[in-house]
């Protein structure tokens, strides 16, 4: 089936190069990024044009510093409140935002700062994402780790004493099936009190029986909310689907998930927009479904393989702590995750501020965590990474820095009975 599209990247075919070439060059080559495939469940739900509606509506260049010095005086930040604070007329009032963002994440989450860390359990991908590490066209070295490399890798992470994991994947339903994440789901719940997933989406019954494996919340990047930019990013694949990826996190909280995830990886489009959008899309799902918890990732782009001239173009660390700023002033009850994308001093200061959740001992490779726990070098094969980290500290290191910050880093805040 054209929609399992897979390529070997190791050994691209004459036929695969002429086909990868016609999708870069020949837009009619691609099929709509608006149509879903077979298979994929479609929402009776009204967010996607909501949103939508709301980005498009968006000119920042008309906010300015009297917009900006309302917002801040306001109580509760409202939706117009929110575009003051992404606008550039608040570049000037940077440290009074971050000093009321500050103030907000004092009275939701007190010193407390979370800590977990990602498992790459394969990196197999059937997706053209341009910018993407794991796309199905890039030279790397693929693997799936079986359900004893994973249990390995999760004893090792065990070991260190982190009590959350991240289970990731590349977006491969024929090498990664729903089954097979379920397995490594039910394996993780002997080893850690909380299980996250960042997989390909899936339906609402899909992402029920991953609940019933162990899985407590969902994490999706919709990438960037600008659906013609992710057409021409997005060429092939699942992935290309732009509504049912914006659907996911409702179909997962649908689906029996406790929280969902939102991001948009700044840099790929309109930084400003996107992250009006992120901020609407969960502020919207929180409304509908009041119960759930609700977080936000913040990413900039990363050098990753075969894309050296793709950085981060126009979103500085000043622009994203703005970002991270009205995040939490906007939803001041959500969760704020920053990664190891950012360097050890940014993610230091802006958990003091905006962000309640780190990641520790990070690997985006596949099946390194003994070599990179340990030092012991095993010998057996390993999957390439999916792009460059920036803070590589390890559980201990970061367990150690938060709390010489004077944060009370927690591993765990949940008890099953």
């Amino acid at each position: 089936m054209e929609n399992q599209f897979f390529v070997d990247s190791q050994a691209l075919s004459p036929a695969a190069l002429e086909k990868k070439h016609r999708l870069e060059q020949d837009p009619t080559a691609r099929k709509s990024h608006m149509e879903y495939l077979p298979g994929m469940e479609v929402l009776d739900s009204d967010l996607k044009d909501r949103v939508l509606a709301g980005m498009g509506s968006y000119d920042y260049t008309r906010y300015t510093a009297a917009d900006v010095k309302a917002a801040l005086e306001h109580t509760t930040c409202s939706l117009e409140d929110f575009k003051a604070l992404l606008s550039p007329a608040a570049a000037p009032f940077l440290e009074e935002m971050a000093r009321k963002a500050h103030g907000e994440t004092q009275r939701h989450f007190g010193n407390t700062v979370y800590l977990f860390t990602p498992l790459y359990i394969a990196n197999y991908c059937e997706n053209y994402c341009v910018y993407c590490g794991f796309n199905c066209y890039n030279h790397i070295q693929r693997m799936k780790l079986t359900m004893e490399q994973i249990q390995h890798e999760m004893e090792i992470i065990a070991q260190s004493g982190m009590e959350e994991i991240l289970i990731l994947t590349g977006e491969s339903r024929a090498q990664s099936d729903v089954a097979y994440i379920g397995e490594a789901c039910k394996l993780a719940r002997k080893y850690f009190r909380m299980v996250g997933l960042e997989i390909y989406p899936v339906n609402t019954e899909e992402y029920r029986y991953l609940h019933q494996c162990g899985a407590d919340y969902v994490t999706v990047f919709q990438e960037t909310y600008d659906t013609d930019k992710y057409e021409q990013l997005h060429l092939l694949g699942h992935k290309r689907v732009w509504p049912y990826r914006f659907d996911a996190q409702e179909r997962a909280l649908r689906g029996g998930m406790r929280g969902v995830a939102f991001s948009a990886l700044l840099g790929l489009s309109d930084f400003r927009k996107d992250a009006l959008a992120t901020g609407l899309h969960a502020y919207l799902l929180q409304r509908k479904y009041p119960a759930a918890e609700i977080s936000l990732s913040c990413p900039r782009l990363r050098p990753i393989v075969n894309n050296d001239k793709i950085n981060p173009l126009d979103v500085g660390e000043r622009e994203l702590c703005q970002v991270l700023c009205a995040y939490r002033l906007f939803l001041p009850f959500a969760g704020i995750t920053v990664s190891s994308r950012e360097s050890a001093r940014f993610r230091d200061g802006i958990v003091k501020i905006a962000a309640t959740k780190v990641s520790a001992g990070v690997s985006t490779g596949i099946g390194d965590h003994e070599e990179k726990y340990t030092g012991k070098s095993t010998g057996a094969q390993q999957g390439d990474e999916q792009f460059e980290i920036a803070d590589g500290r390890s559980f201990a290191q970061m367990y150690h820095d938060m709390d010489g910050e004077g944060l009370q880093p927690v591993l765990n805040d949940y008890l099953y009975v």
